[in-house]
Formats: structure tokens, sequence, C-alpha cells
């Protein structure tokens, strides 16, 4: 409980960073960059705040030895995941202008201060969803000790996830780079299997996040992280507004909806 200021405090800081870069580039959409990796930082002051705090650590930052084994997976899954995928929307951004989400957002500001209004409806509240859903990990990074089986399975939904992200967006950008797909609709590889490939890999990064920290015990409290991540990917930001931009700019994208799947893969519709 004690950890719970300082990790608000760091996702505080991480968007306030996020906001400070949008200035520069003129683009509030910089703020998916940071998105991922802020659950690393997070993370990982959660890990220090556990050794500083610990009689027994012979680290002055994070204790990862043996009896760690759940913290250590979890961080290196963790840093692979957010890098990765921080590192792929910076790619997708480069060059490019204004996503039309925080456009719209921008428009309830109705002569308001916008850079504030901006800072209180992106940035703030992406922060504290980015609190909020770290739970799990705020958990994790004070175990002392881990139920090995959840461990492992809760691996493997990371791992699973993981893959099925990256293969999604690689397939993605693949199909984006070739000049003769342009306002068509992708349809293949994992696409076939469900309209947002990317997200359901992400969903299931986060399941297995909860599945480490319920091998701790008291993590099973954190379910609502997961959840909450499930429900702003498949009812929220996620699908809906993704959904509602691509039927109006690609084409055969209403065929594609009659025919496949909204979220859990599975084989198109004839």
């Amino acid at each position: 409980m004690l950890n719970l200021p300082l990790a608000l405090g760091a996702a505080i800081f991480w968007l306030l960073l996020a906001f400070g870069v949008s200035r520069i580039v003129k683009r509030h959409a910089v703020i998916d960059v940071f998105w991922g990796s802020g659950f690393l930082v997070v993370y990982l002051e959660s890990l220090v705040a556990s050794n500083a705090w610990s009689s027994n650590s012979t680290s002055p930052w994070f204790d990862l030895s043996a009896p760690h084994t759940a913290r250590v997976v979890a961080l290196v899954l963790v840093a692979i995941w957010s890098l990765r995928l921080s590192g792929y929307l910076a790619l997708r951004q480069r060059g490019a202008g204004e996503d039309p989400r925080y456009t719209r957002i921008l428009k309830g500001a109705k002569g308001k201060n916008e850079t504030l209004y901006a800072l209180k409806m992106i940035y703030g509240f992406q922060m504290a969803l980015l609190f909020f859903i770290s739970i799990p990990l705020q958990f994790l990074a004070f175990a002392r000790q881990s139920f090995l089986p959840l461990v492992i399975l809760g691996v493997l939904f990371m791992v699973i996830g993981i893959g099925f992200e990256s293969v999604a967006d690689f397939q993605l950008r693949q199909f984006l780079n070739n000049p003769a797909n342009r306002g068509t609709t992708l349809r293949t590889g994992l696409w076939a299997t469900t309209r947002h490939p990317n997200y359901f890999g992400d969903a299931v990064v986060w399941w297995g996040i909860f599945l480490i920290a319920s091998s701790t015990g008291f993590g099973v409290l954190s379910v609502a992280s997961p959840l909450a991540m499930t429900y702003l990917l498949t009812s929220v930001s996620g699908k809906p507004m993704l959904e509602a931009k691509l039927k109006k700019t690609r084409e055969g994208y209403e065929e594609y909806v009659a025919s496949t799947s909204g979220f859990f893969p599975r084989r198109p519709k004839r």
C-alpha cells in the first residue's frame, strides 16, 4: 500500500514527459508510444521501492535472486512486450499527422484552453489508466513467494499474447507498405481469424501478467486490471473507434466484419 503513491508518481512523471514531447512534435498521438513503456517504468519503480524496504536485499536497486523467479520472468516479458510495442508505434508514427482520435477529443474543448484540456482529457485519463492497470505488476514487485504452476501458466499466456500481437503488427505493416493495397482490407494471416489480432494479443498478455501476479496470493485481488484492459480494447478506445474509421476508409470492410470474428480468433464464416 505504501508504494501506491510512488507508483502513481511514476505514472504522472511518464505521462508528463509524453506531454512535453507532444509539444515538441505537435502531435498528441505520441502518447501511444509512451503507453506501453509506461508499464515497464511503473514496474521498475515498484521493484526499486520493494528492494529499498526489504531488510534482506543486498542490491542497491532491486533483488532478482532465486526466490523471486516470478519477478524476473515478469520483468523480462514486460520489457519485451512494452519496448516492442513502443518501438513499433514510434516507427508507424514517423512522418504521420495527428491521430483522428485525439482530434475528436480536442473538439470538446469548445473555447477552453486547448492545452490544459488535452493535459486533462488525454494525458490525465491515460495516466489514471496506466496506474490502475499496472496494479498486478505492483503486487508482483512486493511478492516474497509464488505458486510455480500459475507462474508457468501466466508465462505461457504472455508468450502467446506477445507472439500473436507481434505477428499481427508485422503482417499489417507489410500490407500497408504495399502501394497496391491502398484503401483495401487486410484479410489474410492472423487477420483472417479475427479483425483485431493485435488487440487480442494485448489482452492475452495482460491476463498472463494477472496470472503471474496471482501466483503470489494477494495478486488475485488485481483482477479488475486485466478486465479493464480487455474492456478498453473491445468496447471503448480500441475496437469501436478503429472500426468506425475503417468502415469509411477501407474497401470491403463491411464484408470483412460480416465474415470475421470481432475479437477471439476463429475460422472465418463463408
